[in-house]
């Protein structure tokens, strides 16, 4: 992408920045069991935009967070499918829904990181 063009684009959340951000949610003491990780992920063009995957410890599957479109700071959460049913005993299930509840939460820490970092950026689009 020419210079020109990258000083007018939009502001984007590489792997490093949702590293950092994920690091930042863990260590304000956020208990997370699950295996939560930045996947690489490319836009379009090649650009590094990142992906944010929690593999989920009590199910099968996992929960892909990820902002809403280009340049949205709102973010959504992608519950993956399995095979099959699951049937568990209560204590898994109240584990899989504390699971799920810091899923939540991290989701909903990376859309208030991004709508400051769009704000710090000066470049998102409020119409």
């Amino acid at each position: 992408m020419p210079e020109d063009e990258i000083e007018d684009s939009p502001p984007r959340r590489s792997r490093a920045l949702l590293q950092a951000w994920v690091r930042e949610f863990i260590d304000q003491g956020h208990l997370v069991a699950s295996d939560v990780r930045v996947a690489e992920q490319e836009d379009s063009d090649g650009r590094d935009t990142g992906l944010v995957v929690v593999g989920l410890v009590h199910a099968e599957g996992s929960i892909i967070l990820e902002a809403a479109g280009y340049d949205e700071p709102l973010w959504q959460a992608t519950i993956t499918r399995t095979e099959h049913d699951e049937t568990m005993p209560p204590h898994v299930l109240a584990s899989l829904a504390a699971e799920l509840v810091v899923a939540g939460n991290l989701c909903d820490f990376l859309q208030w990181k991004s709508l400051e970092w769009d704000r710090d950026s000066g470049y998102h689009d409020t119409h």
